[in-house]
């Protein structure tokens, strides 16, 4: 039974987000009391955020939903940095002109889920780069470093793993989580910003921030973070074999988007569909309860759902036609993913094995012979057993495209131009 009474923490709890608080009887009591201000930092390594992101892009939704104002804070200071979080060697570090594009890339997906403006609960897109850029370092490190004890940042998971490793750990690297602390009093005081939301993995992060306002401005601050996803096999969310599950649709289609929910674990699926859609408690308690075939219908909603929230409900119910058309009926649909090639280059036969590389399917043609022998690999719906063989334009559909299949999931249709 929850003890909670604001609306927005009984939801975050009946859907499984909440992982750790720091006071949760005085946040819930805020919530109750006046309109909260809460942010989620985004770092700007990528060109486009991926699944993995998607649970703190939902938070920010529930705050908003909930009356609250939510603050999406872009790192294009921070990216300069680089987290040290969940990580056994140092990231790579970015130019400006990288991070200034993959600022572009990444903006676009936050208003999918939470309307932006400038009053009310309306959401806040805000880069700490407007005060980390302008920053003195001497002065910074007499205002704000005094504050921060060695001992107890060398306690914290993100620094010790890297020890105990024995791998090395940049001072730019050390430095991040005073640069984060930082960051959450500076917004609260430019926008009154009293929550910071995060991963499991941010909570020293944020702790830090808490103790920095306590200690510099007497501001009381709280912190939430949500468990880190892993699937039921174990592995981390967001990653496939090919590769991370990007949220911008030139990375990744929507089609490919509702392919990869359509496959969730058996085990994944109540999980995921409270998490990632906004299906009602109640619906999603009834198709936990499905078995066998019945579960694949609850796996195809999941899938519709949550590709309707980023891409929009027409391109979710495109992506669950195609697939209706490819697996249940057989045929060939034209809004499967789709590759150009030059005709010459088909004309003068392209080997199977650098076709699948090129299209993405696999990493290297030494995994797609290995395909090839696991009989995973298909030309027009017709197995692969030659790795020797070559694409010409004698295999074209009379649609007038060659269909490629990498297992039952993956298909492309590959297009001379």
């Amino acid at each position: 039974m929850s003890t909670t009474k604001s609306e927005f923490l009984n939801e975050l709890k009946a859907r499984g987000y909440i992982h750790q608080v720091t006071d949760e009887a005085a946040l819930d009591k805020l919530a109750r009391s006046e309109r909260i201000t809460g942010y989620i930092g985004f770092d700007c390594t990528a060109p486009s955020l991926h699944v993995g992101n998607l649970l703190g892009i939902m938070m920010l939704r529930k705050l908003q939903q909930a009356g609250h104002r939510p603050i999406v804070l872009i790192g294009g200071g921070t990216t300069k940095v680089g987290d040290p979080s969940g990580k056994d060697e140092s990231r790579k570090l970015l130019t400006d002109a990288e991070i200034s594009a993959n600022v572009g890339g990444i903006e676009s997906v936050f208003g999918k889920f939470v309307s932006f403006g400038a009053s009310g609960s309306d959401a806040l897109l805000v880069n700490n780069a407007d005060w980390l850029d302008e920053l003195n370092y001497i002065d910074f490190l007499r205002d704000y470093g005094r504050h921060f004890s060695v001992n107890r940042m060398l306690s914290y998971d993100s620094v010790k793993l890297r020890l105990e490793r024995e791998q090395p750990l940049s001072f730019i690297e050390f430095n991040y989580m005073v640069l984060q602390a930082y960051d959450f009093v500076e917004l609260y005081r430019r926008f009154g910003c009293r929550l910071q939301m995060g991963g499991s993995d941010q909570w020293g992060n944020i702790v830090n921030g808490i103790e920095l306002g306590r200690r510099t401005d007497g501001a009381e601050l709280f912190g939430l973070t949500a468990a880190l996803l892993t699937t039921a096999s174990g592995a981390k969310m967001g990653k496939t074999a090919s590769g991370a599950v990007w949220l911008n649709p030139d990375m990744l289609s929507p089609y490919d988007y509702w392919q990869y929910w359509r496959n969730t674990d058996d085990a994944d699926v109540g999980r995921f569909l409270r998490l990632f859609t906004e299906l009602p408690l109640a619906e999603i308690d009834r198709l936990v309860k499905l078995e066998g075939a019945e579960l694949n219908d609850a796996k195809k909603l999941l899938a519709t759902e949550a590709t309707a929230l980023l891409h929009g409900r027409e391109a979710a119910d495109r992506a669950e036609g195609t697939a209706r058309a490819t697996f249940e009926q057989g045929t060939i649909s034209e809004t499967l993913p789709t590759f150009e090639l030059p005709r010459a280059e088909l004309a003068q036969g392209l080997g199977v094995l650098s076709a699948n590389v090129r299209i993405g399917f696999v990493p290297s043609t030494s995994e797609a012979r290995r395909q090839i022998k696991g009989g995973g690999l298909k030309v027009n719906d017709m197995p692969v057993t030659d790795d020797k063989r070559l694409l010409t334009l004698a295999d074209l559909t009379p649609e007038g495209v060659i269909k490629l299949s990498l297992g039952k999931k993956r298909h492309v249709l590959i297009r001379p131009v």
